[in-house]
């Protein structure tokens, strides 16, 4: 399938379906933090897909690896806001693992498109590209 817009892209899709499941998820936190963990996870939540969607929308491969990056970083904040949403007994652990695990799959699939467009615009005489960005669950077992 050939990738036209930004929703052709899996990691989109993916990524706009956890946001969704975060928004619905952050239904029952509490009044008290309507402005406070309520605000910031859908916020972290809706600025995944948003960013995927800007960086595609620029038309340039470094504009979209910068758009990924910032994307990548709000992912890593949702997983952050969540795991203290679990911990306040905001979310039971099921949900928790369940959103926990797509944020991991849009994690793998953010580094590997990432991978992907570096390697492309990187010279053939240069090592193999990283992220850039550390992986953290491996600290985390």
């Amino acid at each position: 399938m050939k990738v036209r817009t930004y929703r052709d892209l899996e990691v989109w899709q993916v990524a706009y379906a956890l946001c969704r499941q975060v928004y619905e998820a952050s239904r029952g936190f509490p009044k008290e933090e309507v402005y406070g963990l309520t605000a910031q996870v859908r916020h972290a939540a809706i600025s995944v897909p948003s960013n995927i969607a800007e960086g595609m929308g620029r038309r340039s491969t470094a504009e979209f690896i910068r758009s990924l990056r910032i994307a990548y970083g709000s992912n890593s904040e949702l997983e952050t806001q969540l795991l203290l949403a679990r911990d306040l007994g905001y979310i039971a652990a099921e949900d928790y693992t369940r959103l926990e695990q797509g944020a991991a799959s849009v994690e793998r699939m953010l580094s590997a498109l990432l991978v992907a467009l570096q390697r492309r615009t990187q010279k053939r005489t240069e090592p193999a590209p990283t992220t850039g960005l550390p992986d953290h669950r491996r600290n985390m077992q």
